[in-house]
């Protein structure tokens, strides 16, 4: 049997970067690593001319625009990436036949639950970002109704730039910081959401029933629920850091986009459906902080 293509989309992203180091354990497979500058998903042209010319298995589209304040200035850019292009790629998808695996996030919700949310609860996105979100994975179960569709939160990697690295560079520069303490979610470590990508790819073909209310979404964060400020003071603990963390409320930080209050995904759905094991969101910061 010839071994499966799989094609990840935003290659120098956080998830992207990670799926890079993972595919070295999987030789098994063919990877196509391509970034923004090579294979820009909003071109739809380049998009389908990338499909006609290459032998893909699988599509994990890590492609996002994720400049959340940004996006409220730039609605038509991050509709444009976030929502039709995801539209156009979930379509390529079953045009040729390959499985569709894209990465949303907790922002489709509003914040207001008071208890985890499942892939059935009604979204309600507060900012232009979580809209743009939306819009794509409403787009891609319309063109595709067996997309596979991942929803992560609060994402940080030893690649890019996120909380976790922002908060070590700050601790070193400062004796005190702010952080807000009244915002609830779930961290994700990155390289343990690419490894449970690959855990997934590997028992493809899923078959999704599109009757079924939200059959292929699917929620992924670490296990256990924090405030900013928690896992602040977590990433102070671990590197050691003499900086005082002081808690503050969210009306102290203002930011063009609101934010949701609660973010707190339920991620039972995924664990039963492939039989993923989930780290601890403390155990996955540890593990990326030995690495930084």
């Amino acid at each position: 049997m010839a071994a499966k293509t799989i094609l990840v989309t935003g290659a120098n992203g956080q998830l992207g970067s990670e799926m890079q180091v993972i595919a070295k354990s999987y030789p098994a497979y063919n990877f196509l690593f391509v970034t923004r500058a090579q294979l820009p998903i909003d071109d739809v042209q380049a998009v389908q001319q990338y499909f006609a010319a290459h032998p893909i298995d699988v599509c994990v589209n890590c492609a996002a625009y994720t400049a959340v304040d940004k996006a409220e200035t730039e609605k038509e850019k991050a509709n444009a990436i976030n929502g039709t292009a995801v539209g156009n790629l979930a379509d390529l998808c079953k045009q040729y036949n390959a499985a569709f695996i894209h990465i949303s996030t907790d922002y489709v919700f509003d914040g207001t639950a008071s208890i985890p949310y499942t892939a059935s609860h009604p979204v309600n996105p507060v900012n232009a970002y979580g809209a743009s979100k939306l819009l794509g994975e409403t787009l891609a179960v319309q063109h595709n109704p067996d997309s596979i569709i991942i929803r992560t939160s609060w994402v940080y990697s030893s690649f890019g730039n996120n909380f976790v690295k922002t908060m070590l560079r700050l601790m070193k520069e400062r004796e005190s910081l702010n952080v807000v303490a009244d915002q609830r979610g779930c961290p994700t470590y990155a390289a343990d959401l690419a490894k449970a990508i690959m855990q997934i790819v590997e028992q493809l073909p899923v078959q999704f029933n599109p009757t079924v209310p939200a059959a292929g979404i699917f929620s992924y964060s670490n296990k256990g629920d924090i405030t900013w400020h928690e896992f602040a003071q977590a990433i102070k603990e671990i590197s050691g850091s003499a900086c005082i963390v002081n808690p503050i409320p969210s009306t102290q930080y203002p930011t063009p986009a609101k934010r949701p209050a609660y973010s707190v995904m339920d991620i039972s759905k995924i664990e039963k459906q492939f039989g993923l094991t989930v780290p601890a969101w403390r155990d996955s910061l540890e593990k990326c902080i030995q690495l930084l």
